[in-house]
């Protein structure tokens, strides 16, 4: 559905689900990189809100924040139809504060959270723990959002030297984690980047295919913190494939959906059609 009163509407732009979307997400990153405060992020919503689902918090940086500030981002977000993350923060929390697992996803739930990550990229846990947590963050009333991987260490930004250094898992390992969580209530699977297309010398496309076919691309959420990853996706799955993005890439990204603007590879070749 079209944005209402858009500059320019004699302009043909792809068709674009309306919220609340299944298909052709975008999530954000919130504070980290940028801290992303409360102007800059209503500043955000008011001009491209129509084209963001997810708004996620990384890093745990909810932690060192003001809880009124906290509530104000996420009220925020709310005004514009865009849910809310708690970024992948639950693995810190299963090692340095293991009793109160579940205290973090009642807290998540009173700051008013919709979504709680569930990552496991640095830790070595059985399936059927990480899958519990999907459960219990379905239990209390929240939207589970498992991440796979196959790669050892994923997460947390470290260099192509440092992963290469770790394992990599066999995709089908990580395929059959993901039916678990959704056979679990999980709402979406975030793919991990890292090991597909981030720090690797060879992007493993194959796997990426592999996980959509297998686990549906609809289920999947794909990061792609970069233009070149996004645009990827975007030629590969089409428009309205699900993405996870760096919040100052919105606009090209969504430029890159519409079909208004592209890169060589791209460029005039992205539509869509539809009664």
């Amino acid at each position: 559905m079209p944005v209402d009163n858009r500059a320019f509407d004699f302009l043909r732009v792809n068709d674009r689900p309306d919220k609340p979307r299944e298909k052709g997400i975008t999530e954000i990153r919130g504070p980290y990189y940028d801290p992303m405060g409360p102007r800059e992020l209503r500043d955000l919503l008011e001009t491209m809100g129509h084209y963001v689902d997810i708004y996620k918090f990384s890093g745990g940086s909810f932690a060192l924040m003001p809880e009124d500030a906290v509530r104000e981002l996420i009220d925020t977000c709310h005004e514009f139809d865009v849910a809310v993350s708690t970024g992948g923060f639950i693995e810190h929390v299963l090692v340095a504060d293991n009793e109160h697992v579940e205290d973090y996803v009642v807290e998540a739930g009173e700051l008013g959270f919709d979504i709680v990550e569930i990552s496991s990229g640095f830790l070595a846990i059985d399936v059927d723990d990480i899958v519990s947590l999907t459960e219990l963050v379905v239990d209390h009333g929240l939207k589970a959002k498992p991440e796979i991987n196959v790669q050892f260490g994923a997460g947390g930004a470290s260099s192509e030297e440092e992963l290469l250094e770790e394992t990599q898992q066999d995709p089908a390992l990580a395929i059959d984690e993901g039916r678990r969580h959704l056979d679990a209530g999980a709402y979406k699977l975030m793919v991990e980047a890292e090991g597909i297309t981030e720090s690797v010398t060879d992007w493993r496309t194959d796997v990426a295919y592999q996980i959509a076919t297998e686990l549906g691309i609809e289920n999947c959420v794909f990061e792609a913190p970069g233009p070149e990853m996004f645009e990827w996706y975007i030629k590969n799955f089409g428009p309205n494939v699900n993405l996870f993005i760096d919040n100052s890439q919105i606009v090209e990204c969504e430029c890159m959906r519409s079909g208004l603007w592209g890169k060589k590879s791209t460029w005039g070749r992205i539509t869509s059609y539809g009664e």
